[in-house]
């Protein structure tokens, strides 16, 4: 997972595409938050954001 960030990050500085940063970090966090709420009582509320 580390090399995988470090190979990210190495593509975004190379081509100058810093832009792309915020949209990975949301994405991440957006797997995340579905992926904690998954088992839980606050699945119902997650699934009616989408």
């Amino acid at each position: 997972m580390l090399d995988l960030l470090k190979d990210l990050w190495g593509f975004m500085k190379a081509r100058k595409k810093f832009w792309l940063a915020p949209i990975i970090v949301m994405l991440l966090l957006l797997g995340a938050l579905i992926v904690l709420s998954q088992g839980s009582a606050v699945a119902p509320f997650i699934y009616t954001l989408f």
